[in-house]
């Protein structure tokens, strides 16, 4: 990796072979994780991948517990969900299990991957922006793993319980492709770890002066209606997995309100101070 005082001097081509070094071993990263995930990919899908799909899951238990607590009676409670996953093309199970492998060194990677960005961006970074930016890896794969975790234990397992259990009449049986099935559960994972990103996407357009309080609080409202709509484009069409989505995401947009605060108070008390002193 360069250096700062390099930086000045290194030309456009440079910086390219800069970046494709970092891409490289990024994707280097992802391959390893990948390559122990497919070594390891008869115990991924059979306790990570389809655990959702039964119902001794954490999460209807869970759920189960609360309802038998009030007496009330509840579909997390049956014993079984009453669909079927299977594969209806030639190659669909060798598919499936490359880009499952494939997805998990992405997310296993992930701080690696944010690593080898940050190296490539810190060098043109100050001093004190490096100082201040320490954090930034953990906090961001602290959020992202956040993220995934709510995802696959509250989002995927209430999606999947209610489109298994949905039914327009009795004629029809739910008899799931397998595509169909990781895709829901995928879509789930890597949506909520994006999203669960927010306070770092804030803090950075604050430190650029693209973002305030001010702003973010005027327009609360405008963004609890693009929650909504974000809430019902990741997660698949039912109201439960919706709201479920939008609560956390909304505590997000709160707390990013906080931390845009936060450094726009640190960087006036930074501009007082170098007034004083000058």
């Amino acid at each position: 990796m360069a250096k700062k005082k390099d930086t000045v001097d290194m030309s456009f081509l440079d910086h390219l072979e800069e970046l494709r070094w970092h891409l490289i071993r990024s994707t280097l990263a992802v391959l390893i994780v990948s390559s122990v995930a497919f070594a390891f990919s008869r115990y991924i899908f059979d306790w990570v991948i389809f655990a959702p799909s039964k119902m001794n899951f954490v999460t209807y238990r869970f759920f189960c517990d609360i309802a038998k607590f009030f007496n009330f009676t509840s579909d997390f409670c049956a014993e079984e969900l009453p669909f079927t996953i299977q594969s209806r093309t030639m190659a669909g199970q060798f598919s499936a299990d490359i880009w499952t492998a494939i997805w998990a060194g992405i997310i296993v990677a992930f701080p690696y991957i944010l690593f080898e960005m940050w190296k490539f961006i810190s060098p043109g970074l100050y001093e004190k922006e490096r100082k201040n930016s320490r954090g930034f890896i953990f906090i961001a794969s602290f959020l992202f793993f956040l993220g995934v975790l709510f995802g696959y234990y509250v989002v995927a397992p209430l999606s999947i319980n209610f489109l298994g259990t949905y039914s327009v009449s009795d004629v029809v049986k739910n008899e799931f492709d397998l595509s169909s099935y990781i895709s829901t559960l995928r879509s789930s994972v890597i949506a909520c770890g994006i999203i669960f990103e927010l306070p770092i996407i804030i803090y950075f357009l604050t430190k650029i002066g693209l973002v305030t309080p001010e702003i973010l609080k005027k327009y609360r409202k405008i963004a609890l209606v693009i929650v909504l709509i974000l809430s019902a484009v990741i997660t698949p069409p039912d109201v439960a997995s919706q709201i479920v989505v939008s609560i956390p995401i909304i505590i997000l947009y709160q707390v990013s309100i906080y931390i845009s605060g936060y450094v726009i108070r640190k960087d006036l008390k930074k501009e007082a101070k170098r007034k004083k002193n000058a």
